[in-house]
């Protein structure tokens, strides 16, 4: 197969930059570029930047589009698309490649002339009724790679049902090389200035307090596009910010970053230096496309220190719960792999809590099925994602920036710091502690290692030493079986490929293949009164798993 197409399109008129490329291959890249089409999974497609099929570039953003445009055609009377960019290799041409494919297929799109965070692209969604979206990113990946994000009308990233239903579209196309492309008046740019105020604005809305004396921030966007609305936003709401210059330019090759991804430590070790410089009480970045945010906060002894997603989730929900006071049937919306700490304090404050699978789309899909009269609270996953008011309908790192610089104020307030807050909330409700690692499995052989790994674990179980296995969760199968009682019951969960593993202690693990990279992540959860106790149960269950699948 993979000879075949690469065949095909050496023989195919490309853009030079494909066909100077495809000269250039070896045979083990030829495979590797060719040997499957790059896979539309569920809301959209994330792969290496090049020529191929297994590729993204301007070939298969053309196919992706026009099955696309042809699923909204058949489901929609007089279609539109919002569309937006990060600032990686070829995200504004690909957008624009997307803007004319739609045009010439006579659909409307409204499209940002400069690159703009993806919450804004869930914003301009749901701001012009349109009846998807299209994000060009792929969000904290490194510099090699691009996207190609789908959204429904509401703002949150295309349903299972829907996603199926744009596949079918997409395999149905066989010219991949003459797609056409118009520019005409069905493409609209939308106008920067007057669209990013009406964002921001929204954005304001979430504050609680005021605080005189504000918290010094350290921002860095990593090169992306939160650089383009959060420092104005910190400057009208008039915090003492920073911008760590050599990241704020947009840049696709991230330049002066040691790494795109804020939930990785590297990633912060030159805004740490400047931050030291200036006494900062918060360092936070932000990735690509602002939809991912990342914390450092300073310890007693005056070094850094990186907070996982849970932790800012966890500092964010509690602070909301503190301050307040309209909560009417309130609705705090979380993953399966987030921390359990989130649903203790929600249901500590009588609040509903509703559980969805991985993945910010599940979680927006649910919002969009609150009943009548009910009141948003927050929206978390465990990857460095939340959303504090649902005007938008994806993870939205613009007004987690905003919401932990007031809480930073607030603990500054009080001469405390934020880990300070955050072990009082330990305190209260027990040391939770988390951690996901991440095992890559590249190239053609990957895919079939994730399933062997994942049919390893479901085959030989986890057991560790001093707990006993009470509940296993196979949500592939639907199926949760209850080891004391020998009882199955069905999970209320879509059908995934994840299992977790439930200690009578209330640790657990779960495992699953990320759906945009490849990556099997395996998440660890435990809680105890003392923080030693919960520290070593932590390290005890990441040893027992790691020893289990050595061999892969």
């Amino acid at each position: 197969m993979a000879q075949k197409n690469y065949e095909v399109w050496k023989n195919a008129k490309l853009p030079n930059h494909l066909k100077e490329e495809l000269n250039s291959l070896n045979d083990e890249q030829i495979y590797d570029a060719f040997y499957q089409d790059l896979s539309f999974g569920t809301a959209g497609l994330r792969g290496l930047i090049g020529v191929g099929t297994n590729r993204i570039n301007e070939i298969v953003v053309r196919k992706i589009t026009l099955g696309y445009a042809n699923y909204l055609n058949k489901n929609y009377k007089n279609p539109s698309v919002a569309i937006a960019y990060d600032n990686r290799l070829f995200s504004k041409e690909f957008a624009y490649t997307a803007a004319k494919v739609l045009a010439a297929n006579n659909i409307k799109s409204y499209i940002f002339p400069e690159l703009r965070p993806t919450p804004m692209l869930s914003y301009l969604t749901r701001y012009y009724k349109t009846s998807g979206g299209i994000m060009i990113t792929a969000s904290h990946n490194p510099k090699e790679y691009n996207g190609y994000k789908v959204y429904e009308s509401y703002g949150g990233q295309l349903n299972l049902e829907n996603s199926e239903k744009v596949i079918k579209e997409i395999d149905l196309i066989e010219d991949i090389f003459n797609i056409k492309e118009i520019d005409n008046e069905l493409i609209n740019w939308v106008n920067l200035d007057e669209f990013d105020n009406l964002y921001l604005e929204e954005v304001k809305k979430i504050v609680l307090n005021d605080f005189k004396d504000k918290a010094t921030i350290l921002y860095s966007p990593l090169h992306g596009t939160g650089g383009t609305v959060i420092p104005k936003l910190l400057t009208e709401l008039n915090y003492n910010y920073y911008s760590f210059e050599p990241h704020m330019n947009p840049d696709g090759n991230f330049s002066n970053t040691k790494s795109a991804n804020p939930e990785e430590i590297i990633a912060y070790k030159d805004p740490i230096v400047y931050a030291d410089e200036i006494n900062a009480d918060i360092i936070v970045l932000t990735d690509p496309d602002a939809d991912r945010i990342g914390v450092a906060l300073k310890d007693d002894n005056g070094e850094y220190v990186v907070l996982t997603g849970n932790q800012v989730a966890v500092l964010t929900l509690y602070y909301i719960l503190e301050n307040r006071k309209d909560i009417k049937n309130g609705y705090v919306f979380m993953s399966n792999v987030t921390t359990d700490l989130i649903e203790v304090m929600a249901k500590d404050y009588n609040l509903n809590v509703v559980t969805t699978l991985p993945g910010f789309k599940f979680i927006a899909e649910q919002i969009d099925l609150m009943p009548e009269g009910s009141t948003y609270v927050f929206g978390c996953e465990e990857s460095n994602g939340s959303i504090v008011n649902e005007f938008v309908r994806d993870k939205d790192a613009v007004q987690g920036t905003l919401m932990l610089a007031e809480i930073a104020s607030y603990t500054k307030s009080k001469n405390k710091t934020l880990l300070d807050y955050l072990d009082e909330i330990y305190q209260k409700y027990n040391y939770y502690m988390e951690k996901t690692i991440s095992y890559s499995f590249s190239g053609s052989t990957g895919k079939t290692k994730m399933d062997n790994l994942m049919t390893h674990l479901r085959d030989n179980k986890i057991e560790v030493e001093g707990s006993n296995l009470v509940l296993i969760e196979d949500i592939l199968t639907s199926k949760i079986t209850n080891l004391k009682t020998n009882k199955v019951t069905n999970s209320n969960l879509p059908k995934s490929n994840v299992i977790k593993f439930l200690f009578d202690d209330n640790s657990w693990v779960m495992a699953r293949p990320s759906g945009t990279e490849p990556k099997l992540k395996i998440y660890f959860s435990v809680d105890n009164k003392d923080r030693k106790i919960a520290e070593d149960k932590l390290n005890l269950l990441i040893n027992t798993v790691e020893k289990l699948i050595k061999d892969f």
